[in-house]
């Protein structure tokens, strides 16, 4: 079920709503919306504060059946942590947990007065922005592959209205387009990989395309990719029975003639390694190789819904990469879109290998004002930062300065690493122009370096999501970064 959202004015103790949400602070200090409640229910709040029932301890929440004096039927006390210490992440975190909390309860609609509380450094539209993001996430339920559940005796939340005026609207706007852009991204990069193949991701972008006006859609398949010499991405998609697609899309939101801003994803729909064959344990995961496509489409469906007033172009190289009587081999030598030859040490670092000539392709037929790839690209990333941030390289201050500002403002963050000339060296090939790995050291850093040799001349970054994508596990899900980033950016740009 998609979450409904609406903004308005809101009296806590007297809206007619079957649970209103409210924060309390560590040490008994409550919000405005906290203590009009508490007021009105006769130190209902304050009596289980003293109790020690509610601890104000942050993402913790209690919830109050009908307390005397108060119109709506729950309230739900959420904690907000030490008052001195609350940030911009916190804010997400308690957002989180009182839609959690929410989704537990019987109940089809709520109303949160979290919205109200003052995040140092935060305007309205960012309060109420970050609070319909985060209800959205915790209420998404992956349900395509499932047999239909029989409808639920209880209610089911289905809509929540946020505390707040005017100033919070655009905000709210804004929540709606990311939200929807963050579900196309995690339902796609979700699905199974017999489901989402090249072909099914084609098949997406084009109804997309169909659907609203200012996009059209463009998809190359193997042979005409032949003809134009994409010889490093079709080697990849040699050992699959299901042939390699490149898909473009483009929106024209600005002025026409004007140069586009330019994303590309790296879209593996399942990885086993090649004949430089994975380890069987974790393999399922690999269906999650395509989360940079996910991502970089759920920002396109963002900007469209958002109607932002600029050019933009997303291309997504969907191969699969299998182990087969043709599949590709460890030092092969390839030739590249861009002319360059890659000898192949390792069959399982093809992302680069499709990248190299997305990014080729892209800078060739669009010249973009910028061009960003982002890709579940390595491991080593994942070390290196864990799961937290999403690594960014780029050979641009600016631009690194401009993703890394998104990320913030999002809490979708990045966190840059070098991409000196120095790193080049590891990729030396006594057969080829570059190997496609660079040894053991600076896995992540040598990836971006490969990379750099197919964008010389660009404004070009790289964001790899190796650790951001998804959540580990058996009932790990995809998490629809860098959506929320990538969509700041984009509104950033916008603006200037």
């Amino acid at each position: 079920m998609t979450l409904q959202f609406s903004l308005g004015p809101v009296a806590p103790e007297t809206v007619d709503t079957p649970c209103i949400v409210v924060g309390v602070y560590e040490n008994g200090v409550f919000s405005s919306a906290a203590a009009r409640v508490d007021t009105a229910a006769k130190g209902a709040i304050k009596r289980q504060v003293e109790s020690g029932d509610i601890s104000g301890k942050a993402g913790s929440t209690t919830v109050l059946f009908a307390p005397e004096g108060v119109t709506a039927r729950r309230v739900l006390v959420v904690g907000l942590g030490s008052q001195k210490s609350f940030d911009g992440a916190r804010y997400q975190k308690v957002c989180l947990e009182a839609v959690r909390a929410l989704g537990r309860l019987p109940i089809d609609a709520a109303v949160s007065c979290l919205t109200e509380i003052d995040v140092p450094g935060r305007d309205a539209a960012w309060r109420v922005r970050t609070a319909a993001l985060a209800a959205d996430h915790a209420a998404y339920r992956y349900t395509a592959t499932f047999k239909p559940r029989e409808k639920s005796a209880q209610p089911e939340l289905g809509a929540i209205a946020f505390a707040g005026g005017d100033d919070g609207q655009a905000g709210l706007m804004q929540a709606a387009a990311i939200a929807e852009g963050v579900r196309f991204a995690r339902e796609l990069a979700n699905l199974p990989p017999n489901i989402c193949n090249p072909a099914y991701i084609a098949n997406q972008a084009q109804s997309f395309a169909e659907a609203h006006d200012k996009v059209t859609c463009r998809v190359l398949d193997h042979v005409e990719m032949e003809k134009l010499g994409f010889g490093s991405l079709l080697a990849v998609g040699r050992g699959s029975a299901n042939k390699p697609k490149l898909v473009v899309l483009e929106y024209q939101g600005g002025a026409e003639g004007d140069k586009p801003y330019a994303f590309v994803g790296k879209g593996i729909t399942f990885d086993t390694g090649g004949i430089s064959l994975k380890p069987g344990a974790g393999m399922e995961e690999m269906k999650y190789d395509m989360g940079g496509a996910a991502g970089v489409l759920g920002t396109f469906v963002a900007a469209v819904k958002m109607g932002l007033a600029l050019n933009l172009v997303c291309v997504v190289p969907a191969v699969e990469n299998m182990p087969d009587g043709d599949a590709y081999r460890p030092s092969d030598v390839l030739t590249s879109l861009s002319g360059l030859t890659i000898e192949v040490l390792n069959t399982d670092a093809e992302g680069r290998l499709i990248l190299c000539d997305a990014l080729t392709y892209t800078a060739q037929t669009f010249q973009p004002k910028t061009l960003i790839d982002a890709a579940t690209l390595t491991g080593a990333c994942l070390i290196a930062l864990g799961k937290h941030a999403s690594g960014l390289m780029s050979k641009h201050d600016d631009l690194a300065a401009e993703l890394l500002a998104a990320g913030e403002a999002a809490l979708d963050r990045a966190w840059r690493l070098p991409l000196w000339d120095d790193y080049q060296v590891q990729l030396d090939s006594g057969f080829a122009d570059v190997a496609n790995i660079g040894g053991k050291n600076a896995g992540a850093i040598t990836a971006g370096c490969f990379l750099a040799r197919f964008t010389e001349g660009q404004r070009w970054a790289h964001l790899d999501i190796a650790g951001t994508a998804w959540d580990e596990g058996r009932k790990g899900m995809a998490t629809g970064r860098p959506v929320p980033l990538l969509a700041q950016w984009l509104i950033d740009r916008a603006a200037e």
